[in-house]
Order: structure tokens, then sequence, then C-alpha cells
């Protein structure tokens, strides 16, 4: 029995609010897997640089706050050296350097075995960037999730908003299409849609929508 066969990954990519994280979560509650947001590595390794003062566009340096990062997951927690980071890793400012710190391809190598470590039984849901190009090339089911960047935008807009946080939407319109030209240009683990994967444009698709359409490919493959 392969491992892919032991322990079963769904896979789900796509750009940042696009949907896919709340997607995720959903599949795997209703699946009874567990669940990878691998956004929150990148984010707790640009937490660490922002705390340490690193140079987040020097390779070498943050590679090495990579390989060394106090992370515990406690419940709906993130723990970065003992402290509760949960809510600072939401910060718009986070978000930006993790967007930087993920083109480094030491810095990617550093996370990938931690990112595979979350493959346990009963099987895995992981959302991210690469999931299912890089980091679980087996997944036996895999998606990418896309919106338009105007819609993606607002949904941002619309959080931060309700969060009480005051941010122009003409800013985060730019920042969107910023942060997708990293992620498709970058040499190692661009952001594309891997081999065969269940495309879902939820521009204007309902989260309900998107997750029976999962399910319902996790039943073609078997896994539901």
């Amino acid at each position: 029995m392969t491992t892919a066969d032991a322990v079963p990954v769904v896979a789900i990519d796509g750009p940042a609010a696009s949907g896919k994280g709340t997607i995720a979560q959903r599949v795997a509650a209703a699946s009874g897997f567990h669940y990878l947001d691998s956004g929150a590595l990148y984010r707790l390794v640009a937490r660490k640089v922002l705390d340490t003062a690193t140079d987040p566009d020097a390779e070498a340096p943050v590679a090495a706050l990579a390989s060394a990062l106090d992370i515990r997951f406690a419940a709906s927690r993130v723990m970065l050296d003992g402290r509760d980071v949960t809510d600072a890793l939401r910060d718009e400012s986070v978000s930006a350097i993790a967007s930087r710190v993920a083109v480094h391809p030491a810095v990617r190598a550093a996370l990938l075995s931690r990112q595979r470590g979350f493959r346990q039984p009963p099987g895995l849901v992981a959302d991210g960037r690469d999931m299912g190009t890089v980091v679980f090339p087996d997944a036996r089911v895999k998606v990418f999730v896309t919106a338009s960047a105007d819609e993606r935008a607002k949904r941002r807009w619309l959080q931060l908003r309700g969060s009480g946080i005051d941010v122009n939407i003409q800013s985060l319109l730019r920042d969107i299409q910023d942060r997708d030209a990293r992620d498709r240009a970058r040499a190692v683990a661009p952001l594309v849609a891997a081999d065969g994967a269940l495309i879902l444009d939820t521009t204007d698709m309902t989260i309900e929508a998107a997750v029976a359409a999962v399910r319902a490919r996790m039943r073609d493959a078997g896994l539901a």
C-alpha cells in the first residue's frame, strides 16, 4: 500500500482571498481529516522576520529563521516562541512579508518537511499555493480555487473592516495583484493549477457550493 493510499491528501491551492482556506477547513471538518494551513507557516516566518528586523529579501538569513522556528499549533491557536501569535499572523504587514519570503527556494525547502509532517491518518486537507504540485504531488484529490482580483480585494476589505481595521480597497487590490505576480513568477513552486485539478472559480460561487464540489470529487476518488 502506498503512502497516498494509507494517508490520503486533498490538496487545495489558490491565490490570496480566493476562499481556499474556508473551503479546506469545512472539507476537513466534514470528512474528519486533519487540516494544514500551509500559509500559516510562511506567515510565521514573516512574523519572525519582523520580530528580528531581518531583511525579508535576504535568502540565507530568512532560511535560517525558517529552519529554527519554535512553533506549536494548539487547538485553534498558533504559538511562536511560546507566545500566541494567532491574531498577529493576519496583519497585512505579515501577509505582505510572507509573500516576499515565500519566493526564496531555501525557505521553501526548510518548510517542506514540516508541511509533510502533517500527513497523518485518517487523512489530510492541505491548503496553500503548491500543495498539489510540490508538497503533496501524490494527493488523491487536487483542487485549484480562484476568483477575480476585484472580488478577492472586496473580501479582504470586508474581513478587515469586520475586525475594525480601516483600509483602502484600492491599495488592497494592488497588494493582491502584486502578490499574484510574485507567486506566479517565482522560480520555485510557482502558483499554478496541478495537472488534473478541479478548478473552482468562486467569484460568484457560494462556499457551500464549493465545498459540495470538493466533496463530490472526493467521493469520486473513494474518499467519502
